[in-house]
């Protein structure tokens, strides 16, 4: 790489301190990217593309360190390198969101009855489960739905709207058993509303 570089009048300099630090950032940036959504096809049981994402990410990783030992005594590759580290995991995060994939288990906790979201959630075909409770403070209602991950801004919008003391928490599920219902039937889906927004 250097020696081709330097073949079309890149002096060594900036080749040593510019060009070689931004070739590892960006590999870094790329393969902790692809890690980040190759755990999460992982934990979604996509058992095809996560070893594809695997072999990338491995090759860029190699790609980046041999760089490393190549320029050893340079110190703008370490730097390099880190900011990739970083940036990478904002990056692939950032994509983790947009795709939205999988689904979530949501538990509601409501001091009383809400008729209302009951309704909602039959409205929009959500599965659930509502059962009475017993609180530190007395009576409650727990509801357990299951859900598509794209779904689940709408709906937390919905729950804090009808009862804004309502208490939630959201985990990932890997599997359903209900075959209409199972993750591995989700296909990933860019939601690509957020560029409109840096268009504008």
């Amino acid at each position: 790489m250097q020696e081709f570089m330097l073949s079309l009048g890149v002096s060594e300099n900036l080749f040593n301190y510019l060009i070689m630090p931004l070739l590892i950032f960006t590999a870094r940036v790329g393969d902790v990217s692809i890690n980040t959504l190759r755990i999460m096809f992982m934990m979604n049981g996509k058992k095809n593309i996560a070893p594809i994402l695997g072999f990338f990410e491995a090759l860029i990783w190699l790609l980046a360190i041999g760089q490393i030992f190549q320029n050893i005594s340079n110190p703008m590759s370490y730097i390099a390198y880190a900011a990739g580290f970083g940036t990478g995991t904002y990056v692939g995060m950032f994509f983790e969101e947009k795709l939205a994939l999988g689904r979530v288990l949501v538990r509601i906790i409501t001091p009383k009855p809400n008729p209302e979201l009951m309704e909602y959630m039959k409205e929009e075909n959500f599965r659930f489960t509502n059962v009475g409770a017993e609180g530190r403070y007395g009576k409650v209602q727990l509801t357990f739905t299951v859900m598509k991950r794209d779904a689940l801004a709408k709906f937390i919008e919905k729950v804090k709207s009808l009862d804004e003391k309502a208490f939630y928490t959201i985990e990932s599920v890997k599997r359903v058993s209900e075959d209409d219902l199972n993750v591995m039937d989700d296909k990933p889906r860019f939601n690509l509303s957020f560029l409109s927004k840096v268009r504008t």
